[in-house]
């Protein structure tokens, strides 16, 4: 026999069940408007947005890369392809994820400690910074290239470009 309490519960729990289902199937569309609804009443927030060229500039870099990658893949899946091949073709993606990370690793020192936005590609020996700047200053650009050279022992060719 079902008592006042576990009627209840149950009533409450199928209650919540519907909810969360309901909440799961809901069309995000009307999530996004809703929370757009409720920000509106806030304070404006100020959105910093990077520039047009630097996401070009990253865009073309990226499409490059995974173009390379997805070459290197199709020799690994081949079964055609020597083991010799393989192994090449694996060292290279490895190869090319490292830079992918010390570019990163080298645009965000730089916005720490320059607070600019860069996009730095490297190739070989030699790097190539571009600086999101309407400051096209020699001294900034010296700073930026000893900070570059202080994270390698060997010497790199650094480039610096200003771009607003």
């Amino acid at each position: 026999m079902i008592n006042k309490r576990s009627l209840w519960f149950l009533t409450l729990f199928s209650l919540i069940l519907v909810l969360s289902i309901y909440y799961i199937t809901m069309p995000s569309e009307l999530l996004l408007t809703t929370n757009k609804t409720k920000t509106e009443d806030k304070a404006p927030t100020i959105s910093i947005e990077e520039s047009d060229l630097l996401v070009a500039l990253r865009v073309e870099s990226d499409e490059e890369m995974t173009k390379q990658i997805e070459d290197l893949k199709s020799v690994l899946t081949n079964a055609e392809s020597s083991s010799e091949d393989k192994n090449k073709a694996y060292e290279k993606i490895k190869e090319l994820n490292d830079i992918r990370g010390e570019e990163e690793k080298l645009e965000n020192q730089i916005k720490e400690t320059y607070k600019l936005d860069t996009f730095i590609k490297i190739k070989d020996t030699g790097i190539s910074v571009t600086v999101n700047s309407s400051e096209h200053s020699s001294e900034l650009a010296n700073n930026i290239m000893r900070t570059i050279q202080s994270n390698y022992e060997d010497s790199k060719y650094i480039t610096i470009k200003f771009q607003k």
